[in-house]
């Protein structure tokens, strides 16, 4: 009976020795916790290996406390169940040094992100300035290109410019070989004329009212041949025939001995005629204001006779300072 008692008092007094040495351990652990957030002192590094030197010695000497403690109650008939060790406690030293190792280990991935950062921050800096370099070439080169188009458009408005004058217009001297009245228009006639051409034109006229078909077969005027087509009542007219209009309408008549496809010139205004006038600018509208019959009948553009190089001048049969058209 005095052996169970004091085999129950070394027990009690082994379970009191082994929560002691559970709450130092824990202050231990908490305490490397703290030195381990501040490894970059070196003063605490020494403190730090102390500690864990202490710690392994403790968990040695309670080790040796639960064997002891499990001998004697076995010896007292005390049945022993497996409990599960704590890995935190229970950890070689060895291992815990390996984890430190990996803990010392981490912060190199930062360092070397850290030196990656400023060497992208360099070749980005580097990029940035070469993608500035060449927008600035071609910036500087735009302005160029841009002047130099300017240039050449303001050229060509200049030469435009210049040469709006009656030297645009294609007159030419033609002769009426067929005229019939258009199917689809009682006031319009639809002509065939010879202009010295490969084949003749058919021109639209609005003159059934003021010109008898007779005196239009066969009749040869003046022709204006270079504006663009356009359909009147469905049938494509290639052509205009100049007339002097004063409330009524005459026919210019050109100079004796003409034959189709004789142009008509001006002194002083040389050069040649569009191919084809542009309808959006309206070249035949400027000059036509300038375009009239004067004193004498003769049809001139701003007082310069229309006149067909030696053989004479274009008049109208009766009808002065008219407008012509």
């Amino acid at each position: 009976m005095a052996i169970r008692m004091a085999s129950a008092t070394v027990l009690k007094g082994l379970k009191l020795r082994a929560d002691q040495a559970d709450g130092i351990i824990a202050q231990l652990k908490h305490q490397i916790a703290a030195l381990q957030t501040a490894t970059a002192l070196s003063a605490g590094k020494g403190e730090e290996e102390q500690l864990r030197e202490k710690n392994n010695a403790l968990q040695d000497e309670i080790e040796t406390v639960k064997i002891s403690l499990k001998v004697a109650e076995i010896r007292n008939g005390v049945k022993q169940i497996g409990v599960p060790q704590r890995r935190g406690i229970t950890t070689s030293a060895g291992q815990r040094g390996a984890g430190g190792d990996k803990a010392a280990q981490a912060p190199p991935p930062q360092a070397a992100k850290a030196t990656d950062q400023p060497q992208a921050k360099k070749a980005k800096t580097e990029a940035g300035q070469a993608k500035d370099a060449g927008q600035a070439k071609q910036d500087k080169e735009k302005p160029a290109k841009d002047n130099k188009s300017k240039g050449k458009k303001a050229e060509a408005g200049a030469g435009e410019a210049e040469k709006m004058d009656v030297s645009r217009l294609d007159f030419r001297v033609g002769k009426i070989v067929a005229v019939e009245k258009h199917p689809d228009a009682d006031t319009l006639y639809v002509e065939t004329v010879d202009l010295g051409e490969e084949k003749p034109r058919t021109i639209v006229s609005g003159l059934v009212n003021h010109i008898p078909i007779e005196q239009m077969q066969d009749r040869v005027a003046v022709f204006m041949c270079n504006l663009k087509a356009s359909k009147m009542r469905g049938v494509s007219s290639e052509g205009m025939i100049m007339c002097a209009k004063d409330g009524k309408i005459e026919i210019l008549e050109p100079p004796p001995g003409v034959i189709p496809g004789d142009r008509v010139t001006f002194d002083g205004y040389p050069g040649t005629p569009d191919k084809q006038l542009n309808p959006k600018k309206k070249v035949w509208e400027t000059l036509k204001p300038d375009i009239r019959t004067n004193k004498e009948r003769v049809a001139t553009f701003k007082g310069v006779p229309f006149k067909v190089e030696g053989k004479g001048i274009v008049k109208a049969p009766t009808l002065a300072d008219a407008e012509i058209s």
